[in-house]
């Protein structure tokens, strides 16, 4: 089994940094097709109140449940994320290597809407 299918079949609980209000933003679109598909969103975004109908916290270290699955790799070390996963275009070696040695699962360079689309079929 792949590392993104393992992560996405034992995750349940994704923060999205950043997410966008804005629907027609992938942030907001790969966010709300996840709830869709069984996922627990928490969103991450200092500038609003609630978005797809989720408390919206300012930053990750608000957050007062753990967290399955995030981006931002520090954070995810900080928190005791099981698992970081980087968007499609960000490969960064350095910062695997790094979530990698506090035992995090890492996946670069991938959609994860596109990976769990591909789980179901």
């Amino acid at each position: 089994m792949s590392i993104e299918k393992e992560i996405l079949s034992s995750s349940r609980v994704v923060a999205v940094v950043g997410l966008s209000p804005k629907t027609d933003r992938p942030s907001h679109r790969v966010a709300n097709y996840l709830k869709k598909n069984g996922y627990k969103i928490i969103p991450v975004n200092p500038q609003a109140e609630k978005m797809l109908g989720k408390t919206c916290y300012p930053d990750l270290g608000s957050i007062p449940e753990p967290v399955d699955v995030l981006s931002i790799v520090e954070e995810a070390i900080q928190i005791g994320a099981k698992a970081v996963w980087m968007q499609e275009g960000v490969v960064n070696e350095e910062a695997a290597a790094r979530a990698r040695f506090a035992g995090l699962q890492v996946v670069m360079d991938r959609c994860v809407k596109k990976e769990h689309e591909q789980l179901q079929n």
